[in-house]
């Protein structure tokens, strides 16, 4: 089965940051090399900022490098028709994304100059595909995994700002009470904005408190939306690298099958300083040539049609929907 894959989530613009980083660099899960071997034909890369000082800073140089990449030969700025196009046949389709709105707004800048650091990143990205408002901590908007504050003035005021832009809004990053306080104002406001957990798994199935609990799942799932299996250890099982299947299995269970995609979350984890958790992938999920195998596997477990909708008919059938 040589299906094409689309991967929701990865950290590869952070890490061309480092000095001396290459896209060809085998310690990143998500370089180059891995990525044609896994024939993942489009690619959403984060520009990703933990809140505290220079936060824009690390945003608006990741949207640059973003741009860089789009008139690299191996890539091609991605969007709903030209992945079929003539000369893509090769290439990687990327697409941006914001992971904690830190990177645009910091915590001590007005909002009018955060929304212009945005609309610079946007102006260099073309398209920004979804906005995750928290990472692990809080911050001026509300309360990432880590914390406990739901959604503040600021964050509705975010909201009110992406709306009707074609920005969706990304939960894999929200503690439980800012997930639910994001549908509420989004339904009390009568907002359509799409919403997906880019890289999270089921709690359910593994404690971990980045995995989605039912109610949350079943709240994206119904509102069309989009989970993205996400194959860090801590959130697959740290024992166990088969659980996957049965995150996937959960995922059809709650109703999700429309629903499901990959959003592997590869990132540079080599320096990072619980060495607890070294290594953080399993050698079967480690980097993106491992698709294809994933891919047989789902196909053997389940069905040739849910391999498909897993690797790519669902990811895309929801960013087409999104530029609609």
């Amino acid at each position: 089965m040589n299906t094409i894959n689309v991967d929701l989530h990865c950290d590869l613009l952070y890490y061309l940051l480092r000095s001396g980083a290459t896209l060809d660099d085998k310690e990143l899960g998500c370089s180059l090399p891995y990525l044609r071997e896994g024939n993942v034909k489009v690619q959403v890369m984060a520009m990703y900022a933990g809140t505290g000082a220079d936060s824009t800073s690390y945003g608006l140089k990741q949207s640059r490098l973003f741009s860089d990449l789009t008139k690299n030969e191996n890539f091609f700025l991605f969007n709903k028709d030209n992945y079929k196009e003539s000369g893509n046949e090769n290439r990687i389709g990327i697409i941006a994304s914001i992971e904690n709105a830190s990177a645009f707004c910091d915590e001590n800048q007005s909002l009018d100059s955060g929304f212009k650091n945005l609309e610079a990143m946007i102006e260099n990205v073309d398209k920004v595909f979804y906005i995750g408002i928290t990472h692990h901590l809080e911050n001026r908007f509300g309360g990432g995994n880590n914390a406990t504050a739901g959604l503040k003035e600021d964050g509705k005021v975010l909201i009110d700002y992406i709306a009707g832009r074609n920005i969706a809004i990304d939960l894999a990053h929200t503690n439980d009470q800012l997930a639910h306080d994001i549908f509420t104002y989004i339904d009390q406001r009568n907002y359509s904005i799409p919403v997906l957990a880019s890289h999270s798994n089921y709690r359910s199935v593994y404690q971990n408190n980045r995995n989605l609990p039912d109610e949350l799942a079943k709240e994206v799932i119904r509102r069309k939306g989009l989970i993205g299996l996400n194959f860090i250890k801590d959130y697959v099982d740290t024992e166990n690298p088969d659980r996957i299947y049965e995150h996937i299995q959960y995922g059809l269970y709650l109703g999700g099958e429309n629903s499901i995609a990959y959003g592997a979350d590869y990132f540079y984890w080599k320096d990072h300083p619980d060495t607890s958790r070294h290594p953080f992938f399993f050698p079967e999920h480690s980097n993106a040539s491992g698709y294809p195998a994933i891919n047989k596997e789902i196909e053997e477990r389940f069905s040739s049609e849910l391999a498909e909708k897993i690797s790519h008919r669902n990811a895309l059938n929801f960013i087409e929907n999104m530029y609609k």
